[in-house]
């Protein structure tokens, strides 16, 4: 009774609790106050170090066309999260370690939605092709029972793939078993082990004389006493089990061994085609009469494992998937978009591309349209033709020409056709101008300070407008441009009189030009030439002024010629040559073909020795001395002394020349 008032009494005390206004939550243990939430792992109060978040980005440059592997999903993953980064024509793949494609293998593109594989539903997400940038994804809950690999079908650069999954630790408490769950109870709607059920059936044995209070006393469960219930996890039963498979009533103690289990059909067919799943049911029956009992007249640990087995084997029809339209091919205007139409058939859960034939007896969709997502930019006149620029003759007129976009703003003529451009400027003729001799007034001085003259002007044909016309426009009658004029007789004057420049002294290059300058007296018909002091109360022209005809590019500099290395039988001389720019710096575009010699031979002339009126030959024979070689002996020295220093020189020049 004590229990059961506690019991009541929390019940009221919740109640009104949850009932008053600004009541507290109820934390994920569900305890009333309670602030605890489920982390990132699931635990419930948890501090986020029970798992590992895996997490990268798969930016590696791919060459060859195809399936390339991103990432490897291992064993016991979830919240699995597969994103493209960015829009492209790629795709992602899915398939298991044993090779079974599960989304957009063999070269078959799966249109977006669920699909089963590794023990969890993947959810598949394609954004609209025209109006988002986002990428393809894959996410799933989890867990896996298998390894699974993630492939791009890579036909562009890759975008970059996201990836990111959560592995439970060796520490953590498993998130599919809360704390305080009771033993027993049905965990995402599935049922435990046999190996904490026989203790559970036990225990309610002995509790079976107490059902009538319909009230138990609460019992607490430690982490390690949860862990005797392992949780069978979700890929042993099917999500559509039959709904007899609910947790056992409690038995009787007495049983009858009159009834058995016995099983009555079977559930319906998960699917009308394509291989479904069915199971059996079992009910307790009598076993001569077979009339069907209650089930706590057999023993429930003797009740047969309902086994999933296969029905409707037969395909399903073959039908048209329809794949998402491409973006238009124009921004503007009428364009074409494309979209993909393959024949499948759903076979054991699974929608598989077949050839083209099996969807014969369906009208094929079309697979490109025609679309528009705006009306094109146009050209637009905003002004008619202006005047034309000249009031008589050849000139031009504009107009303004935009191009607008459809809902009327001027934009960018790049937007608009510029093959379909109209012409914002043309020539106009305004019929021929009137053509006349433009004169400026007679120069005020005379050529000439005395004697006669000329003063001149300038004359120009030209319309009675703006434009220059050549001169023969206004015919030839060409007013006169130079008048005669005398100021008078010239007697007496003196002035310097300058003759015609000379040519330049250089063909290119800088150079100098000269011209006579003479003081004259000017008569009345004679020049009289005076003396220069004469006129040197004027100031005298230049005699000399510097030229230059043409740049030399280049040219071949050389020095003076150095002395003659040898007075007499041939000796050498040299200089330095260089080539020089026309600003006097070294330069290398003179021809070398016309290069000066840098050394050349000089005086190459017998040496004659100097005639010493002294040195005589007073005997006629003083070749037989010379040849006898007397001549080292003074007295034939003195007595033949021109011969014996001719043959000295000479003996001299040759030991130089060795």
């Amino acid at each position: 009774m004590f229990v059961s008032y506690l019991l009541l009494t929390l019940f009221h005390t919740e109640t009104a609790m949850l009932a008053r206004p600004g009541g507290e939550s109820i934390g994920c243990d569900d305890f009333l106050g309670s602030d605890k939430v489920v982390d990132k792992c699931g635990v419930c109060g948890g501090d986020n170090t029970g798992c590992q978040v895996v997490s990268g980005v798969f930016k590696h440059a791919l060459t060859s066309l195809g399936y390339h592997r991103v990432v490897e999903i291992p064993q016991g993953a979830t919240k699995i999260n597969i994103t493209e980064m960015h829009k492209s024509n790629n795709y992602l793949a899915l398939r298991s370690r044993s090779g079974r494609s599960i989304i957009n293998g063999n070269w078959a593109i799966d249109r977006p939605g669920k699909y089963e594989g590794g023990g969890t539903m993947f959810t598949y997400k394609r954004p609209n092709e025209i109006s988002s940038t986002a990428g393809e994804s894959f996410l799933a809950e989890g867990p896996t029972n298998e390894i699974l690999d993630v492939y791009m079908i890579h036909q562009q650069p890759n975008p970059g793939v996201h990836y990111e999954y959560v592995i439970m630790g060796n520490n953590a408490i498993s998130p599919q078993v809360p704390p305080h769950r009771r033993p027993g109870e049905p965990f995402n709607g599935q049922l435990e082990t046999e190996d904490g059920g026989q203790e559970d059936r036990e225990e309610r044995e002995k509790n079976q004389e107490k059902e009538d209070s319909h009230v138990e006393a609460p019992e607490v469960f430690t982490s390690e006493s949860t862990q005797t219930f392992p949780v069978r996890h979700p890929e042993r039963f099917p999500s559509h089990r039959p709904d007899n498979l609910v947790p056992p009533a409690p038995q009787h103690p007495r049983r009858n061994r009159d009834h058995n289990w016995k099983q009555l059909g079977t559930t319906e067919c998960s699917t009308t085609c394509g291989k479904g799943s069915q199971y059996p049911i079992f009910r307790c029956v009598h076993r001569n009469t077979h009339e069907e009992v209650p089930e706590s007249y057999c023993d429930s640990s003797m009740k047969p494992t309902p086994e999933e087995e296969p029905c409707n084997l037969f395909p399903c029809p073959a039908f048209w998937d329809i794949g998402e339209w491409s973006e238009c091919s124009k921004t503007c205007g009428l364009g074409m978009q494309h979209r993909q139409v393959l024949c499948r058939q759903v076979y054991a859960n699974r929608s598989l591309t077949v050839q083209p034939y099996r969807c014969q007896h369906l009208e094929k969709p079309e697979t490109t349209s025609t679309c528009q997502l705006k009306i094109c930019s146009e050209w637009q006149t905003r002004t008619d033709w202006t005047s034309c620029s000249v009031p008589c003759g050849v000139g031009q007129r504009t107009r303004d020409v935009k191009c607008v976009s459809n809902i009327g703003d001027v934009v960018d003529d790049e937007e608009c056709n510029m093959k379909l451009r109209p012409n914002d400027i043309e020539n106009c003729d305004m019929g021929p101008c009137a053509k006349s001799w433009f004169l400026t007034e007679w120069s005020e001085r005379c050529s000439a300070e005395c004697g006669a003259g000329v003063r001149t002007r300038s004359v120009v044909c030209m319309t009675n407008h703006i434009s220059s016309l050549p001169l023969e426009g206004c015919g030839n009658n060409r007013p006169a441009e130079a008048t005669p004029c005398d100021n008078g007789p010239c007697t007496g004057k003196v002035e310097w009189f300058t003759g015609s420049w000379s040519q330049c002294s250089v063909e290119c290059g800088s150079g100098t030009q000269q011209r006579e300058v003479i003081c004259v007296r000017k008569n009345a018909d004679t020049f009289e030439v005076l003396d220069p002091y004469e006129c040197s109360f004027l100031e005298k022209p230049p005699s000399q002024q510097a030229c230059h005809l043409k740049p030399c590019g280049a040219k071949w500099f050389s020095t003076e010629w150095s002395m003659c290395s040898k007075s007499c039988q041939g000796g050498f001389r040299v200089r330095e040559v260089r080539c020089l720019s026309d600003d006097m710096t070294p330069g290398s575009l003179c021809d070398p073909q016309l290069k000066p010699e840098e050394r050349e031979s000089c005086n190459p002339q017998d040496c004659v020795p100097e005639v010493d009126e002294n040195c005589k030959d007073k005997y006629y024979n003083c070749n037989v001395v010379v040849q006898a070689r007397l001549c080292v002996y003074n007295y034939y020295k003195t007595a033949c002394c021109a011969s014996c220093t001719r043959v000295a020189n000479r003996h001299t020049g040759f030991l130089g020349s060795r």
